[in-house]
């Protein structure tokens, strides 16, 4: 573990970091976990090899790519199939794509490739083995592939301003992990080095899915990018809401990761000086968030609204960062953004995480969720009475007998089998709600609290309704992150904050909100190729083209 300036400044507190308004500004730091995947294949200088290539010069057949990370090889096993326009969707429930993928433990073989050809195009209905660590597919950004492969074929480069606007030749539709459909489960590899932080198979995958889409598109063109634009090609994915209730039903992991990163920014807040080399550091990195930030337009006009505003925020607060490093210090900068929004805030918050890597990079390994909750029981209801009265206070400000403030109910389509919203009186279906309703949930287990205290065995074996909201409860008592301050089933809930949030975790740039239900972004944009993989290549963190 590296040595770091032990945090002196006091975390932000959940009742600021966790309401939607604000997770849904968050930007991708050091501690997202592509991030932390690539620099860790950065850091034993790494390499992508390429281990099978059968592909028609059309782009159909089948590829392997091998690469070592922590002691152990991977494969990721390619199959490019011929998909008819017709049939390309981005929907989760889409039965062919224009790719599936496996990540396979170990050196594939020519008979696990055999294997996987045929059963990767299957996805969930597909035979996998304990060997078969993620399942993935994608669909082309059919655009910028016609236009890279017309480009590549004229003898010439595909236009900088195309690759900028899109980003990626493939889009990811799932990235499958633990278990799902056969596959490993997460517990085979959790303790692997390199594989042990969250999502980091599944952050492999998609970095050796990227490496795999560059080598089709100029097998298919017959020519060769420029590195410069290969690496600000990345890999695009298509969320909707399938994964906005992961924050809610996994609150130990949503603490951990939220702990993390403010933990981080408290270090470096506590830092008494920034030295010349930081100061440096800063300045150049504030000049390419703003070229990010010009580079980054969406179509979703109250979305592009917003990173217009902040384009504006950021190059009007761009003064503060031309300080001289003796009379400027971290939290001097920071406390110069309290009056600023959310927006601008959340990305200073990134960026000052990004120029103190001593500060910050052990913080990785505490991401993770090895025991589960550990959480300690109740004396008695007067106990759990003041721990909801101490910090659900958000959640009974609510009044739940309004009709906007219970609209909506959360529930899993049998048909689409993808988590929708409902509207509770417009729509049938609220009798199969799922429990995200935890806001209202606790206050009405704190309605129903009795007046004299009873052992909370007892409560709950006369109100075994109420065991889900007891259990809440007492996991924020002991994980202060661990849940979101706003009403979820309310009118004004927007599933994409919490999209946003999760994603940053995940490293995505380039959000691209299509609604409040689903987006599109980018992962791998501007990461070091395949055959670049040394520490100094690590520093691409919201990129910009250089022109």
């Amino acid at each position: 573990m590296k040595d770091h300036v032990p945090h002196t400044e006091p975390l932000r507190p959940p009742e600021t970091v966790m309401r939607l308004a604000r997770m849904g500004q968050m930007m991708p730091t050091r501690l997202s976990f592509l991030r932390v995947l690539v620099r860790r294949l950065c850091t034993e200088r790494a390499a992508v090899r390429r281990i099978h290539w059968n592909v028609s010069d059309e782009g159909h057949g089948q590829a392997a790519y091998a690469v070592d990370l922590g002691g152990s090889t991977y494969s990721l096993v390619a199959i490019s199939n011929d998909l008819p326009a017709d049939q390309r969707s981005d929907r989760v429930i889409a039965t062919a794509w224009d790719a599936a993928f496996v990540l396979f433990d170990g050196i594939a073989s020519s008979d696990d490739i055999a294997r996987i050809a045929l059963q990767a195009p299957k996805q969930e209905a597909g035979r996998f083995s304990p060997r078969d660590l993620v399942l993935s597919r994608a669909n082309k950004s059919v655009r910028m592939w016609d236009a890279t492969v017309a480009a590549l074929r004229a003898g010439e480069q595909p236009d900088p301003q195309m690759i900028c606007d899109i980003g990626y030749l493939m889009r990811t539709t799932a990235v499958y992990g633990n278990g799902k459909f056969g596959i490993a489960d997460r517990t085979l590899i959790a303790d692997r080095p390199g594989l042990e932080g969250p999502f980091a198979a599944e952050m492999l995958t998609v970095y050796l899915i990227r490496h795999f889409t560059l080598d089709l598109v100029q097998h298919v063109g017959g020519g060769a990018l420029d590195p410069n634009l290969a690496r600000h090609i990345g890999i695009g994915n298509a969320t909707g809401l399938g994964m906005a209730p992961f924050l809610v039903n996994h609150p130990v992991l949503l603490h951990n990761w939220m702990q993390a990163r403010e933990t981080a920014l408290a270090r470096v807040l506590a830092r008494e000086t920034m030295t010349e080399a930081q100061a440096t550091r800063l300045r150049m990195l504030a000049m390419r968030a703003q070229h990010h930030l010009a580079d980054w337009i969406v179509p979703a006009e109250d979305h592009n609204g917003i990173l217009r505003q902040l384009e504006e925020d950021w190059a009007l607060f761009a003064h503060h960062f031309d300080a001289v490093p003796a009379e400027r210090s971290f939290a001097a900068l920071w406390n110069a953004a309290a009056g600023e929004s959310d927006t601008l805030q959340e990305l200073l918050a990134a960026l000052l995480i990004e120029v103190c890597p001593e500060d910050v990079d052990d913080l990785a390994q505490d991401m993770g969720d090895r025991f589960g909750p550990l959480i300690v029981p109740f004396a008695d209801t007067e106990a759990l009475k003041s721990a909801i009265e101490a910090k659900w206070g958000w959640a009974l400000a609510h009044d739940y007998e309004d009709a906007d403030q219970c609209r909506r109910f959360w529930y899993v389509s049998e048909a689409k089998l993808e988590p929708r919203l409902g509207d509770r009186f417009a729509e049938p279906g609220a009798e199969l709600e799922t429990p995200l309703d935890i806001a209202r949930r606790v206050a009405q287990l704190y309605v129903d609290l009795p007046t004299a205290a009873l052992p909370v065995s007892e409560f709950t074996a006369q109100h075994p309704d109420h065991a889900h909201a007891i259990n809440r409860v007492a996991l924020l008592n002991r994980y202060s992150y661990a849940e979101i301050h706003d009403n979820l089933i309310a009118a004004t809930c927007r599933p994409i904050d919490m999209l946003r949030c999760k994603l940053s975790f995940f490293g995505a740039t380039k959000f691209d909100p299509k609604s409040d239900l689903w987006t599109r972004i980018t992962l791998a944009q501007g990461a070091p190729l395949g055959d670049e993989l040394r520490p100094e290549m690590d520093d691409w963190w919201l990129p910009a083209m250089e022109r």
